[in-house]
């Protein structure tokens, strides 16, 4: 990390890494995500939740070695720990596709509906745009400082879906990864072109908080014995603590960029 993207995360909330990942890492994502989407059907987002006007996948760590290769990045986790501190885990990782000519976005939301606590931040999603984020698209629109406020849209606006006067918009070419503070205000825009709009969302969380998705449960046990070791302590599979927070609540609820 660069000392101005250090400076960008602290102040604003996020930062955009252009160029990210690799081109066979992205097109072996979109492959894999399609091929999902078309196996899970109706079916797809269910072990998380389902949206309209929109297409969910849930639970990717499960569902190819891609998925598990992406938490293995090089640089990857020194920016997540830059919002969380050093003891960090996976929460989850999920994938959203945004329909064609949808009606309208999200609304602006902090995810799990986190605010900051005496121990301060204590989750951090990155966003993997596996298409373009155009202004017309579905992008992500943010208010940039709004982590620092320790206060939830919904609590404070009359309406959250309609526009903030501070609000920008995150656009950026396949291939980006955008680390947020996802205690920011944020939410998805909506896709008023012709052609899907598609992420993938690796979202962590601080080591004494409970997951989003219990890993350990929804991991078959195949998987879980085939991962390295640095895997299976970023997923707290051997964690008694993250067992004794998650275990009563596999699925979160809450929106989840």
């Amino acid at each position: 990390m660069t000392e101005s993207e250090r400076k960008q995360l602290a102040e604003t909330g996020y930062v955009v890494l252009d160029d990210f990942m690799a081109d066979d890492l992205l097109a072996g994502l979109r492959r894999r995500v399609e091929e999902l989407i078309r196996e899970e059907g109706e079916r797809a987002g269910s072990e998380f939740k389902q949206e309209a006007g929109c297409t969910r996948l849930a639970n990717l760590v499960d569902k190819g070695e891609i998925f598990r290769q992406i938490l293995l990045l090089p640089g990857l986790l020194e920016y997540v720990r830059c919002v969380l501190g050093p003891e960090i885990k996976l929460s989850s990782m999920n994938a959203r596709m945004v329909h064609p000519h949808s009606d309208r976005g999200q609304p602006l939301h902090a995810d799990m509906g986190a605010t900051a606590d005496e121990k301060g931040f204590w989750v951090c999603n990155t966003v993997w745009m596996l298409d373009d984020f155009t202004p017309e698209n579905g992008a992500l629109r943010a208010v940039p400082g709004s982590h620092q406020w320790c206060q939830l849209p919904q609590d404070l606006l009359d309406d959250p879906f309609a526009s903030h006067p501070d609000e920008v918009l995150i656009t950026g070419k396949a291939g980006t990864v955008v680390v947020m503070n996802a205690h920011l205000w944020h939410g998805g825009t909506a896709n008023r072109t012709s052609r899907p709009r598609t992420a993938v969302h690796v979202f962590f969380a601080r080591r004494d908080k409970p997951q989003q998705q219990y890993q350990k449960q929804l991991l078959r046990p195949e998987v879980q014995a085939s991962l390295p070791d640095e895997l299976r302590w970023l997923l707290a599979l051997d964690d008694p603590l993250n067992d004794e927070l998650s275990s009563q609540d596999v699925v979160r609820s809450g929106f989840l960029q």
